[in-house]
């Protein structure tokens, strides 16, 4: 009888995980922010190889995990010189691995081709711009990143442009908000149907491009301030604002805006390996990609100072609590992260979330509006405004 309820028991582990396995791949998750082509470009390999080990994802991966959309970041650094060339050349990269594989993944540009990619089992691909000083101050700039397929512009990275100050700079005390030009920039994107990310502005900034925006915006990788206070974190008013605006707020994976411990084990790790970071640096790579070369090099050590995964849900669990269950989605930040929570590992573990998701109770219809409904809601709000532009 014992050998019998064993096997039972067994049979019902796996029915159950083929149940969720199930589920996963059948809804449409959409991911926000992905920063495989700056690591691509930064680890000298390409994104339709095979990068098990060397990057949290590539093309294949990302499609045996089950994602639908993703949205590829155009990063760099507001130290870099020609910041719109280099995003650019990222951009190249994207279009290049496209070309050679077609059947796989497809650039799309609109809600219609979203629909259409996913029904023919292919990737659906975007770009999203992080950081406005790659516009380089010239408002035409936008509409040609929008022109090559960019779907959204973080208005800033960590640092500020001279149009729109950056949560870091607003923590230093260096309060700007936008100025006439970066209201210029809110009625551009507005008017092309292109989403204002407010993912890295400061507080003012958040503020203001609220207010002026006539659609919806996005935070494409950001976590709650209230359980993980740093300042790229969100407080309760900024919360209350999505719901009023109508906007989503996509999760990041990083461990320091889960976990409000991890910073200090994080920093005492980097700094043993200071020296090395450095020589990293002074060859040419840029600082956040020599802090993940030494993550990967000592890996165990790093993993021992992971969050749970339970800390990342009770983010989206404090948002949905908050304001409703329409108003979160996934925005992981893979390749542009030095440390994820426990489990996951890459992007290949993005089913555990839609398990935690079940195992916490949220019903199917709740579940596909966190995994990509909520977002494209969000998406189709904003090319609406196209149509009529």
């Amino acid at each position: 009888m014992k050998r019998v309820l064993v096997i039972i028991l067994a049979f019902y582990s796996i029915a159950n995980a083929q149940a969720y396995q199930k589920f996963h791949q059948k809804a449409i998750l959409v991911d926000s922010h992905n920063d495989l082509l700056t690591a691509s470009i930064e680890k000298n390999v390409q994104i339709d190889q095979n990068l098990l080990g060397k990057t949290h994802s590539d093309i294949g991966r990302l499609i045996k995990a089950g994602v639908d959309v993703q949205i590829f970041s155009i990063w760099c650094d507001g130290d870099k010189k020609d910041p719109f060339a280099w995003a650019n050349r990222e951009m190249d990269s994207l279009d290049a691995a496209i070309a050679r594989n077609p059947e796989k993944i497809i650039k799309v540009n609109n809600l219609v081709d979203l629909k259409a990619a996913i029904k023919q089992h292919k990737l659906a691909a975007m770009f999203g711009v992080e950081g406005g000083h790659m516009i380089e101050n010239d408002l035409d700039k936008i509409n040609r990143f929008y022109e090559r397929g960019a779907r959204y512009l973080t208005l800033t990275w960590n640092n500020s442009t001279e149009w729109a100050s950056s949560a870091m700079d607003e923590n230093n005390h260096k309060i700007i908000g936008l100025t006439a030009f970066g209201k210029q920039v809110i009625e551009r994107m507005n008017k092309l149907g292109m989403l204002i990310d407010l993912s890295h502005v400061g507080e003012e900034t958040y503020k203001d491009a609220i207010k002026i925006s006539t659609k919806p915006v996005i935070v494409s990788h950001s976590n709650v301030y209230a359980l993980c206070p740093v300042p790229r974190n969100l407080k309760d008013d900024q919360i209350d604002a999505i719901k009023k605006n109508g906007g989503v707020i996509q999760l990041n994976f990083y461990a320091g805006f889960v976990d409000s411990a991890f910073k200090n084990r994080e920093q005492a790790f980097m700094e043993k390996y200071q020296t090395e970071i450095n020589q990293l640096v002074q060859k040419g790579m840029q600082k956040e990609y020599a802090m993940n070369s030494i993550v990967e090099k000592y890996q165990e050590e790093a993993n021992a100072i992971r969050p749970p995964l339970s800390l990342l849900m009770d983010h989206l669990d404090y948002i949905v609590q908050r304001i409703g269950v329409d108003y979160v989605g996934m925005g992981s930040d893979f390749d542009g992260i030095t440390s994820t929570p426990q489990q996951l590992d890459d992007v290949m573990a993005y089913p555990l979330i839609t398990k935690s998701l079940i195992e916490k109770g949220y019903s199917k219809r709740a579940i596909k509006k966190i995994l990509g409904g909520n977002f494209l809601r969000v998406l189709k709000a904003n090319q609406q405004h196209e149509k009529n532009k």
